[in-house]
């Protein structure tokens, strides 16, 4: 891949991040830090973005908030047996906390568009 050595751990780290926010609900990976510690470039955080593993982290944000929402569906009862261990408010927990890597790579990508420096602004 193009991708440098510490952002390939990125995947690792963010897919063990989805199972032990489930299964363990412990919340501990920040990915934003993460980039920045790397010096990762927008190029690998767009691949990030685009991976099967944002991809797996969006779905199963989408599928909980689907359990919480809740339904009479074949839908709703397949997410009802895949997420029965888990209570309503800890499933809006783990969404929050699963939306916000997804967020962290999206705002590391677009403050690290080429050409463009940050400038404070008085408001």
């Amino acid at each position: 891949t193009t991708l440098s050595k510490p952002i390939d751990d990125v995947y690792e780290l963010a897919e063990r991040a989805l199972d032990v926010a489930i299964l363990e609900k412990r919340f501990l990976f920040k990915l934003y830090p993460l980039l920045t510690h790397a010096k990762a470039t927008r190029k690998s955080t767009l691949e990030f973005l685009e991976s099967t593993t944002a991809r797996a982290i969006e779905d199963t944000a989408h599928d909980l908030e689907e359990y919480i929402k809740g339904g009479k569906d074949s839908e709703h009862t397949q997410l009802r047996e895949a997420y029965h261990f888990l209570s309503k408010p800890e499933a809006r927990k783990i969404v929050k906390y699963l939306r916000g890597i997804i967020d962290d790579a999206k705002r590391y990508e677009w403050e690290h568009r080429p050409g463009r420096r940050k400038k404070s602004i008085a408001k």
